[in-house]
């Protein structure tokens, strides 16, 4: 498998995250990171997070903090940008 199409999630005592095949970072906060990964986007919800390490070029991420949950789901963002635009021409 190509190293670029891995997704790899480790999580250490439910206080650091490690994430690979991130390829931007949507929003964030104390509370929710919401990242653009490889896989579809991937929120991560918890107490206190902060982003302590970030490399889009290297697609890596460390989330420090409590976390809670990972919550995975489709990328909506480039279709509905597609869609307008067919409406639009209509």
């Amino acid at each position: 498998m190509d190293e670029k199409t891995v997704q790899s999630i480790l999580l250490e005592n439910k206080e650091t995250l490690n994430v690979t095949g991130v390829e931007n970072v949507d929003n964030f906060n104390d509370e929710v990171v919401v990242l653009i990964t490889l896989k579809g986007k991937l929120t991560i919800k918890g107490e206190k997070l902060n982003i302590s390490k970030l490399n889009v070029d290297e697609g890596k991420l460390i989330v420090k903090g409590t976390i809670n949950s990972l919550i995975y789901s489709d990328y909506e963002g480039q279709k509905e940008k597609v869609s307008l635009v067919k409406k639009l021409f209509r």
